[in-house]
């Protein structure tokens, strides 16, 4: 069955086929690891792991490459400011490099807690300097960068699809920069360190002693590791405007030839309607949801339920609703029947969902159309929910209802009450579990006991 997705590039739904068959190359744009990601970042990498998940649903091999952003990320999108890194390391009292490890460490903890599928490979810039510079020196060459006082730019009146995309930066507007920078879309390929000043992650180029700039590295890492051109860049919709912009301005500048056939970006998570940022404080991190007594892959739930390119608003309303039907699902396998299959007329169905430009909420449709169906078996239900769970990522293979001793006796003297035909002493031990926080049904395979 055919996959279509909404390419930013072309701004419509295209039929998707791979460069390679039957194998895709996946870039997504990693973390700044200079703090921890709250839960507006994690949103974004939950909507690239539905995306993998659909596309290997679909029986395709993906190689999944993502940066890990250690250096040259500044506090200002005009090439101004501080190195993040260095800036919360020296707030810290720490190196850069435990700085950027522990958060880098956090972040894929955070992402196994989401049942997120790791990529192949985590691309740490500082790795790739090398390439980076190689990158550098071919524009160089092909005449699309100047030189100031703090760095080598990229001069993108030199290259008139700039701005493609759309976004700010499509204006090209000429705001004279103070530092010699020629207009406001034109950005830092290379900064040099200040005089006086001794960086911890600094190298020696052929311009002088410094660090890559922010956008640069994502060109030279998805080049480096799936060539160019390559089938997927994916990322946030905040990348737009200007860093999705600048990757494609200066690849295809040095190749000649597109970066990616297909760009895909999921929208921001809002909280109160405003947009989630730390400097709006108003950032929220996973750690954050968990103390409130939620189950992370609520929070998955709350997210792959939605469109990821509509604006999804996090409310704690919004996540008891995705509990409470995260644990409605989960009382499906609250008995564990065998022997099932797949149920193929809902397979196709849910497929077709997914592949419509990832259809998640259509997906959920199919999902609970087949949990309400009386006319299949427990058995078959769980073998079809547990087939689509390969696209969802909701764990339920391995969820299983903790259920107290005191519970389970009662549980066990009702069975034993029914048998009898004793309704009375049958009901009001139901009423006794349902006192202790469990539902129980009574079902073809057995009792089924849920959480409240």
């Amino acid at each position: 069955m055919m996959i279509k997705l909404y390419n930013t590039l072309t701004k419509k739904k295209q039929p998707f086929k791979p460069l390679k068959d039957k194998v895709v190359g996946l870039y997504a744009c990693g973390p700044t690891v200079y703090r921890a990601a709250h839960i507006g970042n994690l949103s974004i990498y939950i909507f690239e792991d539905i995306l993998r998940r659909t596309l290997e649903f679909n029986g395709y091999k993906v190689n999944h490459i993502m940066n890990i952003t250690d250096v040259g990320h500044l506090t200002s999108d005009a090439d101004t400011g501080q190195d993040k890194v260095e800036q919360a390391a020296k707030e810290a009292g720490k190196t850069a490099s435990e700085i950027t490890q522990h958060f880098a460490d956090l972040f894929v903890k955070d992402l196994k807690r989401l049942n997120i599928e790791l990529p192949q490979k985590f691309a740490w810039a500082s790795k790739y300097i090398k390439e980076q510079i190689e990158l550098i020196k071919r524009l160089e060459k092909k005449g699309y960068t100047y030189k100031t006082n703090d760095g080598i730019y990229f001069d993108t009146d030199k290259f008139k699809e700039y701005g493609v995309l759309g976004g700010a930066g499509a204006g090209k507007a000429r705001v004279k920069h103070s530092r010699g920078k020629k207009r406001e879309t034109d950005f830092a390929l290379w900064k040099f360190s200040r005089v006086g000043e001794k960086r911890q992650q600094e190298w020696p180029s052929p311009w002088g002693v410094g660090y890559p700039g922010w956008h640069v590295e994502c060109s030279a890492i998805s080049a480096a590791e799936l060539g160019q051109p390559f089938d997927i860049h994916a990322g946030g919709e905040d990348h737009i405007a200007i860093h999705h912009n600048n990757e494609i301005a200066q690849s295809q500048a040095a190749y000649g030839k597109p970066l990616a056939k297909f760009w895909i970006h999921g929208a921001f998570t809002l909280v109160n309607r405003a947009k989630m940022a730390k400097s709006r404080g108003n950032a929220i991190v996973l750690d954050d949801i968990i103390a409130e007594g939620f189950d992370p892959l609520a929070f998955r739930y709350l997210v792959v339920a939605s469109h990821y390119r509509r604006k999804l608003n996090f409310s704690a309303a919004a996540m008891k609703n995705a509990s409470r039907s995260l644990e409605k699902l989960r009382s499906v396998f609250s008995v564990r029947a065998k022997g099932g299959r797949v149920c193929q007329k809902y397979k196709r169905s849910f497929l077709a969902a997914i592949n419509n430009d990832l259809n998640m909420s259509k997906a959920f449709e199919v999902v609970w159309s087949l949990v309400r169906t009386p006319a299949k078996t427990l058995a078959d239900k769980q073998a079809t929910l547990l087939d689509f769970d390969q696209v969802l990522g909701l764990d339920l293979k391995n969820y299983s209802v903790v259920i107290p001793a005191e519970v389970k006796k009662l549980v066990a003297k009702r069975e034993i009450a029914r048998k009898k035909k004793d309704f009375r002493l049958a009901d009001k031990l139901r009423r006794d579990i349902l006192n202790k926080g469990f539902a129980v049904e009574d079902t073809a395979e057995g009792s089924k006991i849920t959480k409240k």
